[in-house]
């Protein structure tokens, strides 16, 4: 299967999971109508996208997934889902930042792919308390990749989560004593009534520290599935965000209403809002 062929199917997909989640189901036969492919195809997609936990096949369609707001996927759970969305965005968000910024990224796998982009951004000063988003500075420094400046990096200690990410009061104090001027935060779910939320107590709590510790902006980077989820706890309203980073994907009328909260809505690949 050729590069252009995968990016056709994982953009179908991601076609077909936006559907079931705003339907609350769908059928082979308006999929194939619509989509203008065969049955088999789509059986297909819906095979991958239930192998990844984000749907339900049923006879003749599929389903969401009901997770409880307590329910934490892992990183390789996580990472599978919306790549390309993921590094779209991460592209845009890394165009925000100056060199010689000091700025602190959260635990995500969306933060994990901005990272990799900030590779070539001369002497920052990162403060992070994800595992994998430290590895991808330490590794790049180790192999020369940095090819600007290495970026001086500062991990957390802290309990570590599913998803990789310290928590707890040692991250809390470590963050506490520490000031930046940026911040990229990766969410579980964004909404108006809920606003930023995670299904773990200790990582709303780490959260709203990374917060706090920023002195001027803060960045969510979220594609466009988040919208809508809601985990166990919220952290931060909606009007506490200076920024959205989010993709294409994003219905118009959310755009609309995310507008009303957040002063900045950047959508990878399009002007900025």
């Amino acid at each position: 299967m050729t590069d252009n062929q995968n990016l056709l199917a994982e953009q179908r997909r991601s076609l077909i999971l936006d559907e079931v989640r705003r339907r609350g189901g769908v059928r082979v036969n308006e999929l194939t109508r619509r989509l203008s492919v065969s049955d088999m195809t789509i059986r297909r997609d819906l095979d991958a996208l239930a192998r990844q936990g984000v749907l339900s096949k049923v006879h003749g369609g599929a389903v969401p997934v009901v997770e409880a707001s307590t329910h934490e996927p892992g990183f390789e759970a996580k990472s599978v889902l919306e790549p390309s969305a993921k590094d779209e965005i991460a592209r845009a968000a890394a165009a925000l930042v100056a060199p010689g910024t000091a700025l602190a990224l959260s635990g995500g796998t969306t933060t994990y792919a901005l990272a990799r982009h900030l590779l070539d951004v001369p002497d920052l000063t990162v403060v992070t308390n994800s595992v994998r988003v430290a590895d991808v500075f330490h590794e790049a420094g180790r192999a020369g990749e940095t090819r600007r400046g290495a970026a001086t990096v500062v991990l957390t200690g802290g309990v570590r989560t599913p998803s990789d990410a310290l928590v707890g009061p040692v991250a809390d104090r470590a963050i506490r004593s520490l000031h930046f001027d940026l911040l990229f935060l990766g969410v579980h779910g964004v909404s108006v009534e809920a606003g930023l939320s995670t299904p773990n107590l200790a990582e709303a709590e780490t959260n709203t520290c990374l917060m706090r510790s920023a002195r001027r902006v803060v960045v969510v980077v979220a594609d466009h599935t988040k919208w809508g989820t809601v985990g166990l706890s919220s952290f931060a309203a909606l009007d506490e965000v200076d920024t959205w980073v989010t993709d294409g994907g994003l219905p118009g009328e959310v755009r609309a209403e995310v507008a009303e909260h957040v002063p900045g809505l950047v959508v990878a690949g399009e002007e900025r809002a």
